[in-house]
């Protein structure tokens, strides 16, 4: 790959050093490092990478180490990967349509829940860093919202939340940094400013 990308004179050691970070960084994270990460951490500059990958960061340190960026989401040796916990690195959302749309309002909310799927679930949860995934719990929670959603046509109060899925306050801020509106509801394709369905 490296001479495809007209890297016709191989790999040096400082180039394995760039390649080997970011494998190992994403394997104890579930997360790409970002380029300013990489470049402290290895007391690197700007000119220095561009010179050791002159395709870029993303399109060529990044893809030479099997790692690659599409709309902000991290691909794995080409496959689309919803970061799992290292307890359970079996659990993955695998995108099945990485090409579909999602019409959203100014806050990132969806438009009509109706198009609402796990594809969408897990793009909203990485944006708002929940990089460990969504375990069982964040899809019960958000599950009971969208029930709750169809079945009432309104959105559960954080307390009704709470009670039903026999969870804390603090617990679902830890699950959900973002908030309850900002984060559980609008993952769960939720209207996030009381628009009726």
């Amino acid at each position: 790959m490296a001479y495809e990308l007209g890297m016709t004179d191989g790999l040096k050691e400082p180039q394995w050093e760039v390649i080997h970070f970011i494998r190992n960084r994403f394997a104890e994270t579930g997360a790409c490092p970002v380029v300013h990460e990489t470049l402290n951490i290895l007391g690197l500059d700007v000119k220095s990478l561009q010179q050791f990958f002159p395709t870029g960061y993303l399109r060529g340190s990044c893809l030479l180490a099997g790692i690659s960026y599409r709309y902000g989401w991290v691909y794995y040796f080409g496959e689309p990967y919803s970061v799992s916990t290292k307890s359970n690195p079996e659990k993955k959302h695998i995108i099945k349509n990485q090409d579909k749309v999602y019409r959203v309002d100014l806050f990132g909310s969806l438009v009509d829940h109706s198009e609402w799927d796990k594809d969408f679930a897990v793009y909203r949860a990485y944006e708002m860093n929940i990089k460990s995934g969504l375990t069982d719990t964040h899809w019960q929670i958000i599950k009971f919202l969208s029930d709750s959603y169809i079945r009432n046509k309104k959105i559960p109060t954080l307390y009704e939340c709470c009670e039903v899925n026999q969870i804390g306050i603090e617990e679902l801020s830890k699950l959900f940094p973002s908030g309850y509106h900002r984060g559980a509801v609008k993952i769960a394709g939720l209207p996030t400013y009381g628009k009726s369905p």
